[in-house]
């Protein structure tokens, strides 16, 4: 049997304890010490910045295995990418990283469209950076821009009307959590107003969407399994490095296969934030 697959097969021989904040960050560190007093194994933490650094703050000692959308160097997460320190490990896939490329990519499919529309959540942790990113693509490809904003379903169909009103010719949603999980409701909308759209996660695109460009969401999550079957198998953190799917959209390289003892009766946490 391959090495991850025996790792994953651990993991199914596993109790899982899971929390999810439903979209209030305010519940995280209360959701996180309570994962820490359950003295789980191992916790695993997705959904953004805010749940990641609210697990990090819970403990020094339980290992800890990510997946983020966000740089975790620019967060705070991790001091470096290649050599990850403490109890903190995982999987970097660029959502966040790519919208510019994005914005390119719209613009090569439909070159006339001006303005684009850009659709962000200002909730998310890195909508900052994202906007800074997508105003400086939009200068150097000479694109006009009508951002709009969203961080509730009940504003979606105020942005696609705004977007409309000012004549936008495509639409580039940003990533975010948010908006993943509600793919299907953004897809129709984008049809229905007739504005060529790109997504972040393939997903989209199967879901209906014109197009779109990032990383495997699959394969970021397998190697999170990955390591935390590593890391039950008696491997360290520290000596997992973290891992970050290329820009192109490459696979993960493989990561090293760790000698440690097996363990029974393994529990593992699981803490994500997005609504």
């Amino acid at each position: 049997m391959h090495r991850r697959e025996r790792c994953v097969s651990r993991l199914r021989r596993s109790a899982v304890e899971y929390r999810w904040a439903e979209g209030q960050y305010e519940r995280l560190p209360e959701l996180a010490a309570d994962l820490v007093r359950q003295q789980v194994s191992v916790i695993f933490v997705g959904g953004g910045a805010p749940a990641e650094l609210a697990v990090k703050a819970a403990t020094t000692t339980i290992p800890i295995v990510f997946s983020t959308g966000g740089d975790p160097v620019r967060s705070g997460l991790v001091a470096s990418l290649n050599q990850p320190s403490g109890n903190i490990t995982g999987v970097y896939h660029f959502a966040t990283g790519l919208e510019a490329k994005r914005l390119g990519l719209l613009h090569e499919m439909v070159p006339k469209a001006t303005p684009i529309a850009v659709l962000i959540n200002p909730n998310y942790a890195d909508a900052e950076n994202q906007l800074r990113d997508v105003q400086e693509a939009a200068a150097r490809l000479g694109v006009q821009l009508v951002v709009v904003r969203a961080n509730a379903e009940s504003d979606f169909n105020a942005a696609f009307s705004t977007a409309v009103q000012q004549r936008s010719g495509a639409l580039l949603v940003c990533a975010s959590p948010f908006f993943n999980n509600r793919r299907e409701q953004l897809v129709v909308l984008a049809a229905r107003h007739a504005l060529p759209t790109i997504f972040e996660w393939r997903d989209f695109a199967a879901a209906g969407g014109l197009m779109s460009y990032g990383t495997s969401l699959a394969d970021a999550y397998r190697q999170v399994g990955v390591y935390a079957g590593q890391i039950l198998k008696g491997a360290k953190p520290a000596d997992l490095r973290d891992q970050s799917e290329h820009r192109e959209g490459a696979r993960h390289r493989s990561a090293t296969d760790p000698v440690g003892p097996r363990r029974r009766g393994d529990r593992i946490a699981a803490l994500c934030c997005a609504a």
